[in-house]
């Protein structure tokens, strides 16, 4: 296996997983895979067709139905931020509570801990202290029906990948975070779109759902707590969800990277065990603070999550002991609860900060108050789209802030309520100082 690091300078290299070749190369922006499926060769023998291990070759077999060939679509939301959130003077699109230090987060003891750590591999699937610790978030589930992976950006890749097939149906819940929409989209799925609405205070138009789940579904994704709307499902609108998927035996996949981090202070219910065929994710990234762990998880049916798991040995095979360390400290229930109050005092200063600022701006912005997680979603009313309007506030005034066509819907921007104070107030003021010459 030869695999070349992606970098910012021209390159390629060759990697094999699923029985397809992925030729990767890399350009100064845009980054791009491509895969095929060379043409299987017919062998003489049996003992042609095995390798110096032993074992048989993998054949190779089409993959997409135009011939196996594959192209990763350009990930906006975060090729873009890759690019700049480090260059801004302000960055407002951070989608997490402000991150925590070690020192504030642990006591000395548990630090000891950590520096007298062997630096050796952990469990591939999570320790069991950590798959116990994230069981409880659950009732009803079992460690055996949990999977620890490297954020939940992980955990949604090796779901995709090892339950959508070309020619599937995907029914997607807009706007949201496009990791799923672009990931299913290269896979050969067809992916059909469901709207929140704004008008409904951005509950899903339940008629356009039922439009769209027709018996080829294969899954229907939704993600509760909203990114980036910040809105949560109501229980009736949870079942009526749940019934569309059993109706045609589709698999329910839930990311729910935002629980905990709800204003009112209740957690928002999880769709796990409403559903047999129900996959959620979380992680430490965004209510709790932790994003530098790269800490998530999958959890769901024990055959599923096994799947799952046996593709993710072909991706990173395990997360860092030190992240998984950390993360059943913070999920025991004291810590827990200490850690998501910190984040809840952060939204509850910042969301009534942003909304005055949007009332200040009237004719200009409108805002639906976010229920839950570190942003809103911020209407805008402008001549120019917001990919401009983002683009010319960066360049401008060095604030960044994600427009929503990065979410599959146009004309607003997300704006980070999880930063510092003075951080947000920073970039409100920017945006003020620059409206004079975009409006």
């Amino acid at each position: 296996m030869i695999i070349s690091l992606i970098s910012r300078k021209k390159g390629k290299g060759l990697l094999m997983g699923r029985n397809i070749w992925y030729n990767v190369t890399s350009a100064p922006v845009a980054q791009r895979i491509e895969c095929w499926s060379p043409e299987p060769k017919v062998a003489r023998s049996n003992r042609a067709r095995r390798s110096f291990f032993g074992h048989p070759k993998p054949q190779p077999l089409p993959f997409l139905p135009d011939g196996g060939r594959m192209k990763l679509e350009n990930f906006e939301l975060e090729r873009l931020q890759s690019l700049y959130e480090h260059e801004v003077d302000c960055n407002l699109t951070e989608s997490g509570l402000y991150p925590y230090t070690l020192r504030e987060l642990l006591d000395g003891a548990e630090i000891e801990e950590l520096l007298d750590m062997r630096l050796g591999y952990g469990q591939t699937n999570g320790t069991i202290g950590l798959r116990q610790a994230i069981s409880r978030l659950y009732p009803g589930t079992t460690i055996d029906r949990v999977l620890v992976t490297n954020g939940t950006a992980e955990a949604n890749l090796v779901a995709i990948w090892s339950l959508l097939e070309p020619g599937d149906e995907l029914v997607f819940m807009l706007p949201n975070y496009l990791q799923i929409w672009g990931l299913a989209r290269s896979f050969g799925t067809e992916v059909k779109p469901f709207f929140l609405k704004e008008e409904l205070a951005w509950a899903p138009d339940l008629d356009e759902l039922r439009r769209q789940v027709t018996p080829k579904t294969k899954m229907i994704a939704v993600c509760n707590p909203n990114n980036p709307t910040g809105a949560v499902l109501t229980s009736g609108a949870m079942d009526e969800i749940v019934r569309l998927a059993g109706e045609v035996g589709a698999w329910l996949y839930a990311d729910e990277v935002y629980r905990g981090a709800e204003l009112s202070g209740e957690e928002t219910p999880s769709f796990f065990g409403r559903y047999e065929k129900t996959l959620v994710t979380g992680g430490l990234s965004k209510a709790y603070g932790l994003p530098g762990l790269r800490l998530g998880w999958l959890v769901g049916q024990v055959a599923a999550v096994e799947k799952a798991w046996s593709f993710r040995d072909y991706t990173s095979i395990s997360s860092g002991i030190i992240g998984q360390k950390i993360a059943t400290w913070v999920l025991q229930p004291a810590r827990r609860r200490m850690v998501l109050d910190r984040g809840r005092q952060i939204l509850e200063e910042n969301v009534r900060l942003l909304g005055d600022w949007v009332d200040a701006h009237r004719g200009i912005f409108s805002l639906v108050p976010p229920r839950a997680s570190g942003i809103a979603y911020v209407r805008c009313h402008l001549a120019m789209s917001t990919r401009e309007f983002s683009t010319r506030l960066r360049q401008e005034k060095s604030v960044f802030v994600q427009d929503g066509e990065c979410f599959g819907l146009p004309g607003y921007i997300r704006v980070s309520i999880g930063v510092q104070k003075d951080v947000l107030l920073k970039g409100l003021r920017l945006i003020d100082e620059a409206l004079p010459g975009l409006c």
